[in-house]
Parts: C-alpha cells; structure tokens; sequence
C-alpha cells in the first residue's frame, strides 16, 4: 500500500495541494480527475519523485516498481522489438512474444518491429515507450493522457489489456467512457485538496457537488445564527445582569469558525456564433480523390459525401489513414486530385486542426490574435470569449509565443467562437481539455444549430454526439448512417 500524509506543494503564489492525503491499496485501479492546471501531472511528478514536496510525506513499499510513460523521444536500438524489449525485467528477459503481442495490439505490423524506432511519427513513437512500459508490468503504473496518440481501435485494444491489468494502476484522461470502464476508484483534485471513493468519475462529480451545495446551505444557516448571537450582543452588552451571558456569546462566537463563501471554480464556456443557412444541403463531395505520394494509392479514392445542415458525423479510424487530410479537403485547405468539393453560398466554415497552432502570430497577444478574428472588430466581445477561455484580466494580454500548446488549443477555440458558423469541422479538439471541459463542448455542439464534422478517439463524444460515422477501415471508406452504439453492433472493433 502507498500512502500520502499531509501533502503540501505549491509553486509561486500557487498552491497546488494543501494537507491532502490518501492510499492506494491493493487491487486498485483509480482513474484521476481534475481541472486543468490542478495538479494532476504534478501529482504523477511527486510519486516517481521527480519532484519533492514541500511538506507531507510518501510512504511506498520497499522495492516498488512504478511505470510512467515518457514523452521524451530517446532510442538506442536499431528496431522497434529490440528497443521495446529494453523494458522487459530481467527475469523476463527472453519473452519477446510479449512484447510483440503489445506491439501488435499497439498498432505495429511484423513488418513495422524491424524498422528502426525514429522512422515513425512522434505518436507511433510515444506507443514505443508505452510499450516498454506495459512489459515491466510494474507494481504501480501511471498513464498520463493515453489516449491522444492512439486511434480508436488502439483505444478498444489498450482498453481490454487495462482491464486485466494484474497490478494498481492510476489513469489521467479526459475520456469518461475510457477512464470508468478500466477503473473502479475516483481520485479527484478539488480545491487544492484530494478526494477519492470507490466508483465512477459521474459519482465522484455528483458527490462533490452535493458536498459544496450542503457547505453553502450551511454556511447560510451558520450566518443568520452568528447575527442573531451578535442582536443579543449589540442588545444587552451594557446591562449588568446579562452581563456573564453576553460574555459567554461573545466567547463561543469567536471560537467558532466561520465558513468562507465558496468562489465557483472557473471553466470554459462554448457559446458558438450561428451563422444562418436556410436551404437543406451545407456541402457536396463528389468522387473526391486525394494522395500525398503519386507513386502510392490515394488516401481517399472516389468518396461522396453530403453534408446537411444538421448533420453530427463523426470521423474514425486508424491513424494515418486520412481523417485529417478529408477535413482539409472539405475545409479548402487541401485540393483533390479529382473529384470536387462544392460548397453552398451561404455555408460559413469554423475550422480547429491540430496544425493551426502554427498560423497564430507569435507576437500577437491573445485579445490581438482573437480581435482580428472578430468581424464586428468588437473588443467587449472579444474580452468575453477571452474569458469563457479561461484568459481574463490581464490574462488577455499574454503573448502568444509564451502559451503552452493546451493555451494555444484554447484560443484557436476562442477564434471559433467568434466567428458565425454553420458548419464545424473538429479535428481531435479534445486532447488539451479536461473532463468537464469535453462535457461541456458536448453539450455545445448538441444545441449548435449547425452540422458537425469531428474527428475523435472520444467515445463520449462519440456516443453523444455522433448520428452518422465516416470510417476509415484499411484501405477503404464508406460511411455507417447510424450512432456509433448502432456501428459497435455491427462492426464490433
């Protein structure tokens, strides 16, 4: 068992933790939740004890074995297997099957393990290392976002490997439908403190929020008995016969303590700007063709698609198969080979990819580079998105070039938000967000009175939002009219 005592840290003017405690016991696997900038990394940081804290302490057993995936990219062997073969123990040294069978479930062909690990694109490279991983079988391991890197059938895969997971284990993602079908405790971040039970993160949010709704009633309650104590006080302090009863108020009013009114927690809020679209059909793709490399098939050959101005479609598959490259494609910023993409007069495109990171201006502050997005050049409405994006105050006035890749996402969010749509086209929107951020992107894209084109991992959205599907499957596309429940039924990945 590990145990945490009276654990504070803070960096700055920051406090992170103060006081927190708690166990992790045998059997456990805890998914932890929090909002962004809580301290869940940091949390990861202190059990590795790449970081110490400043007071408290971390009782671990003698010889634990802790694994925790590393974004840094190092490798010292000239294939994939042997370098995944580095994280086998030395009483397991010669089981390669094993690391081949992670490999596989990864997404690596027999093929792909005899090439050399820097061949591969940074999230096939981050699976390397999450494979070196899951071969120690480690006593505790930690996984930090594993999703992002992984496509939907990687996910279904790591899911199952989770679920039998011999060892503790604590998940951070903001995947509800990943992190509760692999965990059965919740560990939550909460106002600089830490709460776990057993159960779902959905019973550990309504448990938080029952605990802050009976805190505000009874410091209500609390607050209309001090004053009735201090009307007695004020009342009979100067008459000399109540004298030791007014002393005795004025004494148990001081020793008891008085409830602070609770400052509701920030978080983003997606209002999106609806442009209006009268007619049936947003846009039509028509034997679109595309392909990077003339000397390899096209990524997309001969593929229709129209796209009503209702629509919730999702876009799935492997990576590397094209989901990105059909969104630039309906976007404009790619041209097909063949075929066309036509679209309506009155269609108003708000775009979110991955690579917009790299068209902000760097020297732009936040309120500059989001006030040359908004037609109406309307500073008071810019400042509002400002801080539905979590940048208000001075906050605005950050340069872009100093924003971590998470504040990036979040003001080409913001750029969003400013401009009238009736056709969003969602590339991965979900990796910089937290739990109750994604809930609440869901529940915006719901009432945008709009399509929705989303490429996503996230089997929330997916499950909530999702009416028809777009599906990358090998070499082929075709599109599933239906939920994605109706598509597991008969597609069961």
């Amino acid at each position: 068992m590990i145990s945490i005592k009276d654990l504070c840290l803070g960096f700055g003017s920051q406090t992170l933790f103060d006081k927190v405690g708690f166990n992790i016991s045998d059997g456990e696997r805890i998914g932890l939740v929090g909002r962004n900038g809580s301290g869940k990394t940091t949390l990861f940081n202190l059990l590795t004890e790449e970081i110490t804290p400043d007071k408290g302490s971390i009782l671990k057993p003698k010889n634990l074995t802790i694994g925790y995936v590393k974004q840094h990219l190092h490798f010292t062997k000239d294939t994939v297997i042997e370098e995944a073969c580095l994280g086998l123990r030395a009483d397991d040294q010669y089981s390669e099957w094993k690391v081949e069978k992670i490999l596989s479930g990864l997404g690596f062909s027999i093929e792909d393990m005899l090439e050399p690990p820097h061949k591969f694109s940074g999230g096939f490279q981050i699976r390397i290392n999450l494979a070196k991983v899951l071969v120690n079988e480690p006593d505790l391991l930690l996984l930090d976002e594993p999703t992002n890197y992984l496509d939907l059938p990687t996910i279904r895969w790591l899911t199952q490997f989770l679920k039998k997971w011999p060892h503790e284990l604590m998940i951070i993602s903001h995947d509800r439908q990943f992190m509760d079908s692999i965990t059965n405790h919740t560990l939550a971040i909460h106002r600089q403190k830490i709460k776990k039970l057993a159960g779902s993160t959905i019973k550990m949010y309504g448990k938080l929020a029952e605990e802050e709704e009976t805190q505000e009633k009874t410091r209500i309650n609390d607050e209309k008995k001090r004053e009735t104590v201090q009307a007695f006080i004020d009342r009979f302090r100067s008459k000399a016969s109540l004298a030791s009863l007014v002393q005795s108020k004025i004494k148990n009013l001081e020793k008891k303590a008085k409830l602070e009114k609770l400052i509701k927690e920030k978080a983003l809020d997606f209002k999106f700007s609806e442009a209006e679209f009268q007619a049936k059909t947003l846009l039509k793709a028509k034997k679109l063709c595309f392909g990077y490399d003339l000397a390899l098939p096209d990524l997309i050959k001969n593929f229709h698609l129209y796209i009503e101005k209702d629509d919730r479609i999702a876009v799935i598959g492997k990576n590397g198969k094209g989901k990105t490259t059909l969104l630039k494609l309906l976007n404009g910023f790619l041209e097909p080979t063949k075929g066309e993409v036509e679209l309506h007069p009155k269609t108003a495109i708000g775009y979110f990819g991955q690579t917009n990171k790299l068209e902000l201006n760097l020297e732009n502050t936040i309120e500059h580079e989001l006030l040359e997005e908004c037609v109406e050049k309307n500073k008071s409405k810019v400042r509002g998105v400002c801080g539905a994006m979590l940048f208000s105050g001075d906050l605005a006035l950050k340069k872009i070039k100093i924003l971590s890749g998470g504040e990036k996402a979040r003001v080409l969010l913001g750029k969003i938000l400013l401009k009238p749509a009736n056709l969003l086209l969602l590339d991965e929107p979900t990796h910089h967000l937290d739990m109750d951020s994604c809930d609440t992107l869901i529940e915006a894209l719901t009432v945008f009175n709009g399509a929705v084109v989303i490429v996503t991992h996230n089997e929330s959205f997916l499950r909530n939002l999702a009416k028809k599907i777009i599906v990358f499957d090998d070499d082929k596309i075709f599109i599933f009219q239906g939920t994605y429940s109706e598509f597991l039924k008969k597609y069961p990945w």
